[in-house]
């Protein structure tokens, strides 16, 4: 491998800002802030907004949405309608 044109491949924290879920791994992102974790070593720490923890494939907590009530909205409002 060359020297310096690789980027650092570390352990860095995720966090999931919306359940609070942290996981630590290894990752190249760079990230501005430090936690402390468990084993009282410092890392980068990783905020995100979507996790296992809160997407709805994993939760079992399907969204539906009304995308025919959007449809029917869109062509009310621009003069649209059939």
């Amino acid at each position: 491998m060359k020297k310096g044109i690789h980027p650092q491949y570390r352990e860095v924290v995720f966090q999931d800002i919306s359940t609070d879920f942290t996981i630590l791994t290894r990752s190249t992102i760079a990230a501005k802030e430090k936690i402390q974790w468990t084993d009282g070593k410092e890392y980068p720490l990783v905020k995100v907004e979507v996790s296992s923890q809160s997407h709805p494939f994993y939760t079992g907590k399907q969204k539906i949405v009304d995308t025919a009530g959007r449809v029917d909205r869109f062509r009310r409002k621009y003069g649209l309608v059939s």
